[in-house]
Order: structure tokens, then C-alpha cells, then sequence
């Protein structure tokens, strides 16, 4: 048993050091050729990525042998419980109550009170975003129990953010889109994904692939018109700033050094408890729901607790790794393009360092999983990694040119969301839901604070930018360029196995 669960261990190990890779040969070019110095913390950057290796493949095992299995067997104890209200509160209390203590969005938050001095409220921000958020969850779930197709809702939805940017304050139009990016945890989106496939699974008539995603979709929509709505009521209703306490946060200073990661062993200690906590208000929910509620011991207790105490253990692991390595030699980098006045440069990382950092997000990996399970191996996790990868990297590219350029953001996500309208016409529509839900899984624990500190490293060194205008928004363009190569994936797979049927036919009758 040790033997063969080290085994597989070793297996997850090998493949979270390849999906690494991209990350390490993006760095090692721009720092060895672009910039042409070796980084003094080489050592740390090393054991950095090491233990975020170790983190990720420890956190895969026990997605596996917890929170998939406990995400499903929830939601097919509530369809034979027949009550759509513990359910649909089940959803919402899972949506809130994992979003208010989201550390991507407690980052965001602090840096837009810091920037705006006061006006926006970090805490009204995340209170606003997690009732969102919940809403979005319980929506998605009352889709799967009607059976109502998910563009609908979907299409309805980027219409009203579209119409909403006209009318909110160009302060919170980057921040907005930004919101429905980072609202996605490591952990949220495999239990949601288990929710939605578990309910889709065992309700009559529903197909897993088509009803089961579409969850996370909701969960990057909404907070997008909350958050305009609640910039319309601070800026044009209220307009009292706050005074912000001492907050923080995340940016590199004018003297160009990015902040310094040092761990001491209180502060190692500090951040397993601080991921520990992250994780407790999802656990609380579940067994809440599955023994006062549901009233039902969980299957596999032991297996299922294992698997729990993994996630935390991996995930603790991949946030210290990736402060020891990742994080401060990619603000570095992207401080020191942004000094050499090289647009073309900064372009090219962004695009690569956008691919790179999506072929190691967790959060992506558990839904490719689950994606190639679902459809019986049609869709295929590697292929469906690199085409979400590739939608990123031209996001962020094209995301920096606009921040470079100085040009509106609204223009930008307004033309993307309308070529994703269009695109859902033409696409499969098995694909439609998973494309859908790629935009929400791309913006997590790797992605958000690297283009987060990208964003607004550039806007505070680029003459003319401001970092609250301009330097929100990256997030966005990263969570909306892969929903159109995931559908056009889609469109050209229809296309090419139609092109192949029909030659098959063409030959059978010429034999």
C-alpha cells in the first residue's frame, strides 16, 4: 500500500515538475538573456520552486482523494434529499463564505483602498465581491436543476456588465474586472466543479459535460456588475474617503526594489496557519451541511480527511514556494523592463510569462481533470491546459499593449465579450460550459499576484498612467481571451472531425 501510494506520488511529482518547465525557461531567458544578471537569491529561487513542485503534486493526491469525492457525494445527497432550498442555500454559503477570506482578493482590495486613499473600502469590496460571488453559485445551481441552457444566463450577464460600464466611474471599471478574476480560489473551484457535475450526474435528463461546469462562469460574473454598482454608490452617492489604515500590500516602490521574502520560522508557521484558515470556512460549510443537514456520515471518512490535510499541506507548500522563488524575481524582472524602455519587451513577457504561470495553476489542472473524465477522454486535460495557456498569454500581452498604450479598458473587454457572444453561436456545445469556466480558473494562486504586480509596476512607471485607472485590468484580459480559444478549439475539432467523416464517406464510395 506505502509502495504503491508512494508510487503515484512520485508520478504527480513528475508531471508538477514539467508543468513548472514553461515558468523556469520564461525566467531563466529574460534574466540570463534580456536582463543579463544572475539574481543574488539563485539558491532560494531554486528551493522555492522545488517546494512548489512538492506543494503541487501533494495538493493534486488530495483533490483526488477528498475534496472531489466529498464535492459529489454532497450533491447527490441533496438531489435524493429533493430540497431545492438547503441546496440552493448550500450554494450560496459555499460561494461567500470561500470568497471573503480568498487571499487574491484581500490583495486586490488593499491595493485599491491604498491607491484610491480610502474612497474604496477593502472590507465593503469583499463584502460586496462575496455576496456576489454566493448569488453567482446559487444562480448557477438553480440553472442545473431547471436545465436551462448556460449561454442564456451567461450572454444575458456580459450584456449588463457591458451596459454597466457606461454609466460607472472610470476609477472602478479595471478594479470591476478585475474582481470577477480573482474571486476563483485553488480550493473553491474543485469542490464547486464536484458540486456542479455531482448534481448534473444524478438529475434525470442532465448531461454532466454540458450542465456539470458553467458554476465558476457565474462566479466570475457577477462580482463584475456588484463591483460597478457598489463603485457608482462610492463615488457618485457617497464620495466620503475613508481613512485607510496601515494596509498590506504588494507593489514595487520607486526605488525599484520589489519586497523581499524572508522566512523566519514564525512566519513559516504564520502562513500554514493563515492557509489553514483559508481553508476552514469551506470545510465548516461542508460538514455543516453533511451531518446537521444532510444528516449522513461521510463515505470514507479517513480517505476523505487524508486527502483534506493533503490540500492544505500542498497548498501551504506551493504559496511559501512560490514566495520564495517565483514571486519576487518576476516583479524584479518586470521592473526592469519597464526601466529599459523597450516595449516589444515588455509584450513578450507578459504573453510568456501569462502562458507559463497557466500550465502550473492548480485550479486549471482540477477542472482539465475532471474535464477529460467527464467527457470520456474526448477532451483531452493537456490540450485543453495549453489552449486556456495560450488565451492568457495573448490576454496579458494584449492587456499590457492597452496599459502601455494608454488606451480605455472598456473598449478592449467590450469587443472581447462580444466576440465571446459570437463565438458561443458557432461552438460545440459541450465545450461552451468548460470555455466558460477557463476564464475563472486561469486568475488564482500563480497568476493574480505576478500580473497583479505587473500591472501596476507598469502603470506607476510609465508617464501619464494611473495605477488606479490603469493599473487594474490585466486579471480581466486573462480571464476573458481563453474562454475565445477554448470555443474556437472547439469550433475548428467540430470542423476537422466533419472534414474527416466527410473524406471517409468520399473514399468508401469511390472503393
Amino acid at each position: 500500500m506505502i509502495k504503491e501510494s508512494a508510487k503515484i506520488f512520485a508520478g504527480d511529482l513528475k508531471n508538477a515538475f514539467k508543468d513548472l518547465l514553461p515558468i523556469i525557461v520564461v525566467v531563466a531567458l529574460f534574466q540570463g538573456v534580456v536582463i543579463q544578471a544572475i539574481p543574488t537569491n539563485l539558491s532560494s529561487i531554486i528551493i522555492g520552486l522545488i517546494i512548489v513542485a512538492v506543494g503541487l503534486a501533494l495538493f493534486i493526491r488530495g483533490l483526488e482523494l477528498g475534496i472531489f469525492p466529498i464535492g459529489e457525494g454532497l450533491a447527490i445527497d441533496f438531489a435524493k434529499k429533493g430540497s431545492v432550498f438547503w441546496l440552493l442555500l448550500f450554494a450560496f454559503t459555499i460561494g461567500f463564505s470561500t470568497t471573503i477570506a480568498e487571499p487574491a482578493l484581500i490583495a486586490i482590495a488593499d491595493k485599491a483602498t491604498l491607491i484610491s486613499h480610502g474612497l474604496i473600502d477593502a472590507f465593503w469590496l469583499r463584502m460586496t465581491v462575496a455576496l456576489s460571488v454566493g448569488l453567482a453559485i446559487a444562480l448557477g445551481t438553480f440553472r442545473i436543476l431547471v436545465g436551462h441552457p448556460i449561454q442564456y444566463y451567461i450572454i444575458a450577464g456580459y450584456i449588463l456588465v457591458v451596459l454597466m460600464t457606461f454609466f460607472a466611474p472610470q476609477e472602478i471599471i479595471g478594479l470591476a474586472y478585475d474582481s470577477g478574476g480573482v474571486t476563483t480560489s485553488t480550493v473553491t473551484v474543485p469542490l464547486v466543479a464536484a458540486l456542479g457535475i455531482g448534481l448534473a450526474s444524478s438529475i434525470k435528463g442532465r448531461n454532466p459535460a454540458i450542465d456539470g461546469f458553467g458554476l465558476i462562469a457565474f462566479a466570475s460574473l457577477t462580482p463584475m456588475i456588484f463591483v460597478q454598482i457598489y463603485g457608482i454608490i462610492v463615488y457618485y452617492i457617497l464620495n466620503t474617503p475613508t481613512n485607510p489604515q496601515d494596509v498590506n500590500i504588494l507593489i514595487v516602490d520607486g526605488a525599484g526594489m520589489a519586497k523581499t521574502y524572508v522566512f523566519s520560522g514564525y512566519k513559516t508557521l504564520m502562513a500554514l496557519v493563515g492557509t489553514i484558515k483559508d481553508v476552514m470556512p469551506i470545510l465548516t460549510v461542508i460538514f455543516f451541511f453533511q451531518y446537521i443537514i444532510i444528516r449522513k456520515p461521510v463515505a470514507h471518512l479517513h480517505k476523505v480527511l487524508t486527502g483534506i490535510i493533503m490540500v492544505i499541506l500542498g497548498l501551504y507548500a506551493f504559496i511559501i514556494g512560490l514566495e520564495m522563488g517565483l514571486f519576487p524575481i518576476g516583479e524584479s524582472i518586470a521592473y526592469a523592463l519597464t526601466q529599459m524602455k523597450n516595449n516589444l519587451l515588455i509584450y513578450l513577457f507578459a504573453f510568456l510569462i501569462g502562458f507559463s504561470t497557466t500550465m502550473a495553476e492548480p485550479a486549471l489542472l482540477a477542472i482539465a481533470i475532471k474535464a477529460e473524465e467527464i467527457s470520456e477522454g474526448n477532451i483531452k486535460q493537456n490540450i485543453l491546459r495549453i489552449v486556456v495557456a495560450l488565451g492568457v498569454a495573448v490576454g496579458i500581452g494584449l492587456g499590457a499593449y492597452r496599459l502601455v498604450s494608454g488606451d480605455p479598458i472598456h473598449y478592449y473587454i467590450i469587443g472581447g465579450y462580444s466576440l465571446v457572444i459570437l463565438f458561443t453561436y458557432f461552438a460545440p456545445k459541450y465545450i461552451i460550459p468548460i470555455a466558460y469556466d477557463s476564464g475563472g480558473v486561469t486568475t488564482s494562486t500563480v497568476t493574480v499576484p505576478l500580473v497583479a504586480a505587473l500591472g501596476l509596476g507598469l502603470a506607476q512607471n510609465i508617464q501619464g498612467r494611473n495605477p488606479l485607472i490603469d493599473g487594474f485590468g490585466l486579471i480581466a484580459f486573462a480571464s476573458l481571451f481563453p474562454m475565445l480559444t477554448v470555443m474556437g478549439y472547439g469550433i475548428y475539432a467540430e470542423y476537422y472531425k466533419r472534414s474527416v467523416l466527410k473524406k471517409s464517406k468520399k473514399e468508401r464510395g469511390t472503393s
